[in-house]
């Protein structure tokens, strides 16, 4: 299953309801990608794509620093899984693809 594109996604913390847009691009057979969230930009590490179940890993600084580790589910063009911050416990994640890239200008 592709999972190339623009995610709009939600992330159901202890702190409240966190939205973040998620890029992901291929690239020489590797998924590269970035999250955008809070102000702030930041790539993804360790992307891996088993079947229709996706993981990464990011750092983020706002609205507090944490390490986060996302564990997801594709099914067509919406997700949904689990983000950890070490060892709080997880947040529900869900989120759905764009039709159309983010354009900057």
């Amino acid at each position: 299953m592709p999972v190339e594109g623009t995610w709009n996604l939600s992330v159901s913390t202890p702190i409240g309801r966190i939205g973040a847009v998620v890029e992901l691009h291929e690239q020489d057979g590797l998924l590269t990608g970035v999250a955008r969230g809070a102000e702030e930009e930041v790539p993804l590490g360790d992307i891996t794509l088993d079947g229709d179940r996706l993981t990464w890993k990011q750092a983020v600084t706002k609205p507090l620093r944490l390490n986060l580790t996302f564990d997801v589910t594709v099914d067509g063009d919406t997700l949904q899984g689990t983000s950890r911050a070490g060892r709080l416990p997880p947040s529900k994640v869900t989120g759905e693809r764009r039709s159309e890239p983010i354009r900057r200008t």
